[in-house]
């Protein structure tokens, strides 16, 4: 092996078809122009047309998503489910996600009353239009035009076993449990690389079937609020929040926390990338 390149596998794969609701652990996923197919997806929105996530609203993640054939079903305590048919959207509408105004599907008046009733508040809920282009900072995507649906500013987020382990060998310094990569939020989770070796990585590459799917390593990903929310409660911490602080605080983000690494799409678009799939990765040395 090229000292200049390191060997992994993806140990796991994961969607979040509804932003900053629970996501899905899944053992395949089809690469598509924003991403990952199905993830972010859809969101929750005010009566203003402006995302709500976890950061206002921990509880939306207890709103478990099952992705099957022709639905996703959505199931929260003390709800029924909520179906919606994957096919099926309803009015043309407009939602806002960061600074960014884009084209979208309300889901109409029943999703709207069941996100409602679960939360306590006026909400909706919406779809992305897949023919809005929504692009992710130029500035930041390494000379690839990278678009996104719902989620934050990239299509993938990348992090590793490693880095989850060295975060629980800090709670546990600290007197806390474990967590899960629930509370972190990736789509790739990879397998042999050192604790944060991420954060070295420049394009990673997967020999498919179909042909290659490259991965281009762009931006770390600072953190809020959402790691210390308990996947399993809804309920607020602050113990991740506290850990990350004392090790993965970055000066050239302003003394951000950051986590894993935001990526971008280079080539493998209607590809597929499994778990175990094995593959290969340069290093980055600026």
């Amino acid at each position: 092996m090229n000292e200049d390149t390191e060997e992994l596998s993806i140990a796991s794969l994961h969607l979040h078809p509804i932003k900053s609701c629970a996501g899905i652990a899944v053992d395949e996923a089809l690469v598509i122009e924003t991403g990952l197919e199905f993830d972010r997806a859809w969101m929750v929105v005010d009566e203003q047309g402006v995302f709500v996530t976890q950061r206002e609203l921990p509880r939306l993640v207890l709103v478990r998503p099952t992705l099957r054939q022709s639905d996703v079903v959505l199931r929260a305590p003390g709800m029924l489910p909520l179906h919606l048919l994957l096919g099926t959207v309803e009015a043309p509408t407009e939602a806002r996600v960061w600074n960014d105004t884009v084209r979208a599907y309300d889901m109409g008046a029943l999703a709207a009353q069941w996100f409602s009733d679960f939360l306590g508040r006026r909400l909706r809920l919406v779809r992305f239009d897949p023919e809005q282009r929504r692009l992710s900072d130029a500035g930041r995507s390494r000379g690839v035009a990278a678009e996104n649906a719902f989620s934050d500013a990239f299509p993938l987020l990348v992090t590793s076993t490693a880095s989850l382990a060295a975060l629980n060998e800090r709670l546990a310094a600290q007197g806390a449990g474990p967590v899960t990569l629930e509370r972190l939020r990736p789509n790739l989770v990879l397998d042999g690389l050192a604790a944060h070796g991420e954060d070295f990585l420049d394009e990673i590459v997967f020999d498919t079937d179909d042909g290659p799917i490259r991965i281009r390593i762009a931006d770390a990903c600072t953190r809020c609020s959402v790691p210390d929310v308990d996947p399993a409660t809804g309920e607020q911490g602050h113990a991740v929040g506290d850990a990350l602080a004392a090790y993965r605080t970055d000066a050239r983000k302003g003394g951000a926390i950051t986590f894993g690494m935001n990526a971008v799409i280079v080539e493998g678009v209607d590809r597929v990338l499994r778990r175990g799939l094995r593959g290969r990765a340069s290093l980055r040395f600026d």
